[in-house]
């Protein structure tokens, strides 16, 4: 069976997500890294970054064992070995790659700094925190223009594009992102959160946090 290695961060979401939408058996393995799991020797022998999420497959290419790190590297491999959630060619397949690479160099890194240093950084810098909030702001209004046009993120089918997206959305808090500010990825927001593999997902990754 496969094994997710996660917590309940945006990243982590993504890959029960998929597995869910997929309908693949997982196990889910929980690394605490508000408590520094993921700097553990053992989790470091899996992911030498350090960082959630990380997959293990049994039963890789070739009947192999395989483990692999990077939320959207692990979504794709998911999609081709499913055969599900990502189009096989042409332009349908490149819409979602381009999202994919929208996520992880656009949203994910602006949220992630607008948060840092919101909540997180150890001293208040006004500039570091208006300069990451308007940029946060910014890569929210282009998806939203994006979504004015399509149902979903990469088109009209649902694909690893959304679940890519909707794992930082999910945390949108944490960036200080109000979706009413943006309706037509609020709309979009609120039909995939109401898949129910989506919110099986949200309620594992979820359970994963110890009740204080």
């Amino acid at each position: 069976m496969i094994e997710v290695h996660a917590f309940a961060t945006p990243n982590s979401v993504k890959v029960p997500i998929a597995l869910e939408e997929m309908g693949i058996a997982y196990e889910l393995k929980p690394v605490n890294v508000r408590q520094g799991e993921q700097k553990a020797e053992r989790f470091l022998s899996l992911n030498a970054n350090g960082k959630v999420p990380v997959l293990i497959d049994p039963h890789g290419p070739d009947g192999q064992r395989l483990v692999l790190t990077e939320s959207a590297a692990i979504l794709i491999y998911l999609a081709e070995k499913s055969q599900t959630l990502l189009p096989a060619s042409g332009a349908a397949r490149a819409r979602v790659v381009e999202q994919l690479f929208f996520h992880a160099s656009g949203i994910g890194p602006a949220f992630g700094q607008s948060g840092f240093f919101q909540k997180q950084a150890p001293e208040r810098l006004p500039f570091a925190i208006e300069r990451f909030s308007n940029e946060a702001k910014r890569v929210m209004t282009v998806l939203d223009g994006v979504l004015s046009r399509s149902t979903f993120t990469a088109g009209e089918a649902f694909t690893i594009a959304d679940i890519a997206h909707f794992g930082w959305l999910w945390r949108r808090e944490f960036a200080g992102i109000d979706l009413k500010q943006f309706p037509n990825v609020l709309r979009w927001y609120e039909t995939v959160h109401a898949r129910p593999a989506v919110a099986r997902a949200v309620q594992r990754v979820a359970a994963l946090v110890p009740q204080s």
